[in-house]
């Protein structure tokens, strides 16, 4: 289920959550149907609230709705694939192998 409060900011190719007057986004390049994850960033006040993963689970529902095939060249990305390899179908089969999702 997609995260209502999460916004995709097409133009600034980011998916952006803000959080008590900050704001925690997950970078990427698109060019369908790959969607290349090139960051997470979330500002250190808000870290250890789980912000990222949430941003996480957001970004994969929406990249699995659209049908898009997901490249974790960010390290939190491909960390949080390697935890989760219930979502290898949305990982490109290039990443699935080489973060060993077989």
């Amino acid at each position: 289920m997609l995260d209502s409060e999460i916004r995709d900011n097409a133009e600034a190719k980011r998916y952006e959550l803000p959080v008590d007057g900050e704001i925690a986004v997950v970078t990427y390049n698109l060019s369908p149907p790959n969607l290349m994850i090139t960051e997470t960033l979330v500002p250190e006040k808000l870290e250890g609230r789980g912000i990222a993963s949430r941003l996480a689970k957001h970004v994969i529902e929406d990249a699995r709705a659209r049908g898009l095939l997901i490249l974790p060249v960010c390290p939190f990305f491909a960390g949080y694939f390697q935890k989760h390899p219930e979502h290898a179908d949305v990982v490109h089969p290039t990443y699935r192998q080489i973060l060993g999702l077989q």
